[in-house]
């Protein structure tokens, strides 16, 4: 019996390579968990979006090379879960005022995160992690048992007025670039128009029309994910190589107007383009209808207590400076808003966002589709809440019958396929 049971499990070991290939959906969660865990191992996993502090880059004390205990990735956690690459961000918020003192602040801001980066892979961590400038450097990075580590530019406010800055931020690793972030920049709309209508250039400014060239011509991936949708369909007219979203959803599944329509997902696939599937909670499930009706309701509670709109640090000291007996009756409006009559639904969950892939993948095909996080940045779902959860994402492609060729495809494939095309557009 004991010679059987032995025989048997051998038996399904080895026919797991076969299912992982065949793409037939697992008999059960072991099946599923063992085909994942062999591909999973083989493929270039590409997480497109994972921000960072610089901070966690120093020489002294924590650091990204070490398992730090309030991020989302690093290092370790990456290798923990089979993470093979990541796009660390260089993100830099805006100003109100889109002046030379504030380029200059954002600038400089920028560049100290493009050093961060180098300092992890060239002092802190070289013989683990390598910084990949092309597609083809990827793979080789791969091969040798490191991390890969891209860069990628949200927001191009920090370039200001000098188009020069696009080369520099090339020079220095940058391999995509959003034209906006949250609000209009010099360059781009931004998706948030749409809270009020109000729009600053109606899609792209001249100047940034002129950044789609430049990025064309050294090589760097155009990023339509924070960008308004005119935006990303005057960015399609007028790039000669295809785009990508770095971390975006689909609005049919979650109205949210950082997700693409089914417009916009026709236009990415003509363009050859690639939408990187965003984890993060509030673009995978929502509900926009009571998520304005809670917000609406928050807000004239500040009113009625005199708190001024403001980040959330300066929200809570308001909400502290209230005498005693005002701040505990605050405190309980605002706990009957968001728990009793605006609930939260339930965390979105790994599956809420494979059901996003799937989405894409029936709308305009499998070679348009891949993988993003924003952890560090609000990102996470249940079941992928860290790095070194990642292979959850794979176990669930693998349970819904996808294949290991279409999975290395999901998983990083045709982001590097979109880099190449890229690179090549550059090269003539």
């Amino acid at each position: 019996m004991l010679r059987s049971a032995a025989l048997a499990a051998l038996t399904m070991l080895a026919a797991q390579p076969l299912l992982a290939q065949s793409g037939r959906r697992p008999a059960n969660d072991a099946a599923a968990l063992a085909a994942a865990r062999s591909i999973h191992a083989k493929v270039l996993s590409i997480d497109t979006h994972v921000d960072i502090a610089p901070a966690n880059f120093t020489e002294s004390g924590p650091n990204y090379a070490q398992k730090l205990p309030r991020t989302q990735v690093d290092l370790v956690k990456m290798e923990e879960g089979g993470l093979v690459g990541a796009f660390l961000i260089v993100y830099v918020g805006q100003s109100p005022n889109l002046d030379s003192d504030g380029f200059a602040r954002a600038n400089a801001q920028a560049i100290e995160k493009f050093d961060a980066i180098h300092r992890l892979t060239e002092k802190l961590a070289p013989s683990r992690a390598e910084i990949a400038y092309t597609a083809a450097d990827a793979r080789r990075i791969h091969q040798s048992g490191k991390r890969v580590i891209f860069i990628g530019v949200e927001n191009g406010f920090p370039i200001g007025s000098d188009i020069t800055n696009v080369q520099k931020f090339y020079e220095r690793g940058g391999r995509y670039m959003s034209l906006a972030h949250n609000g209009h920049s010099q360059l781009s709309d931004s998706n948030t128009g749409e809270r009020d209508g109000v729009w600053l250039h109606n899609g792209l400014s001249p100047l940034g029309r002129q950044v789609i060239a430049e990025m064309n011509r050294l090589g760097m991936m155009i990023d339509v994910s924070h960008p308004s949708k005119q935006s990303m369909l005057q960015t399609i007219a007028l790039s000669k190589a295809p785009i990508m979203g770095s971390h975006s959803g689909v609005r049919a599944l979650c109205n949210h107007s950082r997700n693409m329509d089914d417009e916009q997902l026709d236009a990415l696939k003509k363009n050859g383009g690639v939408i990187q599937l965003v984890a993060f909670n509030s673009y995978v499930k929502c509900n926009p209808t009571k998520d304005a009706e809670r917000a609406a309701a928050i807000d004239a509670l500040r009113k009625d207590y005199g708190i001024a709109a403001g980040n959330r640090a300066e929200v809570q000291r308001a909400i502290e400076a209230l005498p005693n007996e005002k701040r505990n009756e605050y405190l309980a409006k605002q706990e009957d808003i968001t728990a009793r009559r605006y609930p939260s639904d339930p965390a979105a969950t790994v599956k809420d966002f494979v059901d996003h892939i799937d989405y894409v993948v029936k709308r305009i095909g499998i070679d348009h589709v891949g993988i993003s996080s924003d952890f560090d940045g609000g990102g996470g779902v249940d079941g992928w809440r860290s790095a070194s959860e990642s292979l959850n994402v794979t176990a669930e492609l693998v349970r819904r019958g996808y294949t290991e060729q279409e999975i290395a495809k999901i998983w990083g494939g045709n982001l590097l396929r979109v880099m190449e095309r890229v690179e090549k557009v550059a090269g003539k």
